[in-house]
């Protein structure tokens, strides 16, 4: 497979070639505070290649101290970016960066004990298909 990726502003192009073994939902409190959400949705690879095709602005990353949590992201929007990860064995790439459609679901919610009071029953909450009025 070829997935194609970008961040909000467009500075930053990219292209994944080949396959994820693994997408998982994670609420670990280092991935509710990189997203401002209630968790992550990141898939991983430890085969697949990542192209950088466009890199007008910058990319940084960023890792707690005394943590394994990774954040790449562009430094003109903030998006979150793919990085590589365990000396470059592992590629972690934010499901929402990708443009192409990505046809695999997510494995598994993790780090669940972590996860917001909030985050609870958000099936049951109404659903619109535009900013409601």
């Amino acid at each position: 497979m070829e997935y194609l990726g970008s961040c909000l502003c467009k500075g930053i192009k990219f292209k994944v070639i080949g396959d994820f073994e693994s997408f998982y939902l994670c609420h670990c409190r280092y991935c509710r505070k990189d997203t401002g959400s209630a968790h992550a949705a990141n898939l991983f690879s430890t085969t697949a290649k990542l192209e950088w095709i466009k890199t007008e602005t910058e990319i940084k990353t960023y890792q707690p101290h005394k943590s394994n949590h990774v954040k790449a992201f562009c430094t003109n929007c903030g998006s979150a970016l793919p990085n590589l990860q365990m000396d470059g064995k592992l590629l972690v790439v934010p499901a929402g960066c990708l443009d192409t459609n990505l046809e695999k679901r997510p494995d598994a919610h993790i780090f669940i004990s972590n996860k917001a009071s909030w985050d609870d029953s958000l099936e049951e909450i109404n659903k619109f298909g535009h900013l409601p009025e």
